[in-house]
């Protein structure tokens, strides 16, 4: 009876059965690698790259009809203006004409094919008929490809601007009578539930963040996790600045444009021990972990380092093949504390 009431009262012991551990909710996990260090960064919510666009005037010419303003929804192929151009008019007449000029010739082979074989036409004028059909096919796929290129303009010159997304349209650049060249900017549209978030980072940090990190980020809606889909350094010219893409692990993003604030662990070089930050608790005054053995859970004394996210590095005090409480491991600490007070009573 006095050898279990040492056991029992081991300093730095608590003795937990199997189904007292699990009613505790008490989670035992392995030691992790990796370590590292937090760093804040501020970034914005954006559209998806492909879910906006900024869609341009194919040809230049007059605005006829607006047919979308700021926020109207549309569909990819969705008309946004149209527009009248004598480009576009001359474009599709000369596709018109290559067209014609392509079946002329394509009829004048198929004559000569017939007169060789009456032996009327020699063989050579044969062989010059389907290189110049042949040429004029060349000729007119190149006028269609133009004609379909520049928005497939009817033969008066009118052209069709449309959407090449899903989405909502923002800002409208023109106004029914007045005039676009080419290249400029109609109206930009963007699919309002395919978002991402963009952080700034030095390109140093960058270098060190790889997809598939975590970031624990804060917006206007709260606090939420997201995974880094993509590090791109040098990006944005202004500073040299890189950028960091991630996406939410669960939920819908706040609005595009919305600022937010994130925390991403950055790799370290070494292979530091890691243990959930629940794992580590203070007793009188030091860090330990508790780790599980067949006898119970012991308090172990450990030196922690720098805390990355939800994890925190062991320096010393561990050898790496330990399983150590983590999730409710404050448990054990009241368990342990109201142990010694027994004991010292």
């Amino acid at each position: 009876e006095h050898g279990d009431e040492e056991a029992e009262g081991e300093e730095g012991l608590v003795v937990l059965t199997q189904p007292q551990i699990e009613a505790s909710g008490i989670q035992v996990v392995a030691l992790g690698r990796g370590g590292g260090g937090e760093t804040r960064l501020s970034g914005r919510v954006e559209s998806a790259v492909g879910a906006r666009a900024a869609v341009a005037a194919s040809v230049g010419g007059r605005v006829e009809r607006v047919v979308v303003a700021p926020g109207t929804p549309v569909r990819a192929g969705q008309p946004l203006a149209v527009i009248v151009s004598g480009e576009a008019a001359t474009m599709r007449a000369g596709a018109d004409a290559a067209r014609a000029e392509a079946e002329a010739a394509r009829l004048v082979y198929q004559r000569d094919q017939a007169l060789v074989t009456q032996g009327v036409v020699a063989r050579q004028e044969l062989e010059a008929s389907r290189a110049r059909s042949l040429a004029a096919d060349a000729a007119s796929r190149a006028a269609a490809a133009e004609v379909a290129a520049a928005g497939s303009p009817n033969a008066g010159g009118r052209v069709t601007i449309t959407s090449p997304v899903s989405g909502v349209v923002g800002a409208v650049q023109v106004t029914p009578g007045g005039f676009v060249a080419a290249g400029d900017v109609v109206a930009n549209v963007a699919d309002p539930s395919q978002t991402e978030l963009v952080f700034s980072a030095p390109p140093a940090l960058a270098a060190q963040i790889a997809p598939g990190a975590r970031v624990e980020v804060t917006g206007m809606n709260g606090s939420f996790s997201a995974l880094v889909i993509g590090v791109a350094a040098d990006v944005r010219e202004q500073g040299g600045m890189a950028i960091i893409r991630a996406r939410a692990e669960s939920g819908p993003l706040p609005p595009a444009g919305s600022p937010v604030s994130g925390i991403v662990v950055a790799a370290a070089n070494g292979e530091a021990l890691t243990v959930p930050a629940d794992a580590v608790q203070t007793v009188e005054g030091r860090s330990v972990v508790f780790v599980a053995g067949d006898d119970g859970f012991r308090a172990t004394p450990v030196l922690a380092g720098r805390r990355a996210g939800s994890r925190i590095e062991i320096l010393n005090g561990l050898s790496g093949d330990e399983r150590v409480a983590a999730t409710n491991a404050f448990l054990l600490k009241a368990e342990l504390a109201k142990g010694e007070a027994e004991h010292g009573h």
